[in-house]
């Protein structure tokens, strides 16, 4: 019997976030030199646990997150800092150079979705009317 070394082993991979949280910030709509929309904003993440003492804490983790084209458009005209939203998609990562010649780079999301949880003031009304008592 032939043992299998980790190079034969073919793992298969998974790259899907899933993220519930705040705008930390109102959202930032740009266009590339093709036209294409982007949005940026940045995402805050809680976790609340119990530490070693029995007492609640809350953890805030802060995660930038990107969305195009339409979806991009879209995210910038409805949200705003503090909106609720649920993002789904995957990391990514991307790196630059500075024009001092410094070397960057970052991990964020790239959302495939961006799920409003709050009906904001400027969407349109897709509620039924209400009807009168």
């Amino acid at each position: 019997m032939k043992a299998t070394t980790m190079s034969e082993l073919r793992m298969p991979t998974l790259n899907r976030v899933l993220l519930s949280g705040r705008l930390t910030r109102d959202p930032e709509l740009k266009f590339t030199a093709g036209g294409t929309a982007v949005c940026n904003f940045s995402l805050a993440v809680n976790r609340r646990y119990k530490d070693q003492g029995g007492q609640w804490r809350d953890e805030t983790t802060f995660i930038n997150v990107v969305t195009w084209h339409k979806a991009a458009e879209t995210v910038n005209k409805f949200l705003h800092k503090g909106s609720p939203v649920i993002v789904e998609g995957r990391l990514e990562s991307r790196s630059w150079e500075t024009e001092a010649g410094q070397k960057r780079s970052v991990i964020e999301v790239r959302a495939d979705q961006v799920r409003f949880l709050e009906k904001s003031e400027s969407s349109p009304d897709d509620a039924p009317p209400e009807q009168p008592e």
